[in-house]
């Protein structure tokens, strides 16, 4: 015999009161997707040193024409409100004191060690769904950037795969090019 449970969905309002009010403790790793609280995976050494490699490569590579936001808030829904490991952003979204929405986002990543399926099944649709021009997955276990382009219907498109002999770049900002064997270090 099966029963219906009905879950209780919040909104990215609702979620920002429970952290106003102490019900989220300041220092607790959820993310609001879809309207459900996911608690985040700990953050091991492989996956911290994957994204400050990342981050100091970007940063270099883009100078100051975007922003690199590390494990913040993206608003993209009234009930989705994820945290990517990384975020190359709009340099104008700094000057607005808000939450970056998915207009200001011009590239998304997840640094995967232990959440390579949950970021490919639940996130990487998400980011489709509202439009995330391009995304990529770290797979450190893989050693390989997963590289998801041109949202349609809410799937990519294109997906490509470059290895730690690569250079990459976003497609917002080609010049801006990192080498991969810097991110993929073990």
């Amino acid at each position: 015999m099966s029963s219906l449970v009905a879950l209780r969905r919040f909104t990215v309002e609702q979620f920002h009161a429970m952290g106003r009010i102490g019900i989220l403790a300041p220092d607790e790793r959820v993310e609001l997707v879809d309207g459900e609280l996911i608690e985040m995976a700990p953050i091991g050494a492989r996956h911290l040193q994957a994204v400050n490699r990342l981050t100091r490569a970007l940063i270099a590579a883009i100078g100051d024409t975007a922003i690199v936001s590390v494990q913040n808030p993206v608003a993209l829904a009234d009930d989705s409100e994820p945290q990517p490991d990384v975020s190359l952003l709009r340099k104008e979204s700094e000057t607005a004191v808000r939450i970056p929405n998915a207009n200001d986002v011009l590239l998304l990543i997840e640094v995967a060690d232990t959440t390579l399926q949950y970021d490919r099944t639940v996130k990487l649709p998400l980011y489709a769904k509202h439009g995330i021009r391009e995304v990529w997955i770290v797979n450190l276990t893989g050693g390989v950037v997963e590289i998801y382009r041109e949202p349609e219907d809410g799937a990519y498109r294109v997906r490509l795969e470059r290895g730690a002999g690569a250079a990459l770049a976003p497609s917002a900002l080609p010049a801006a090019e990192i080498a991969l064997s810097t991110v993929l270090a073990a």
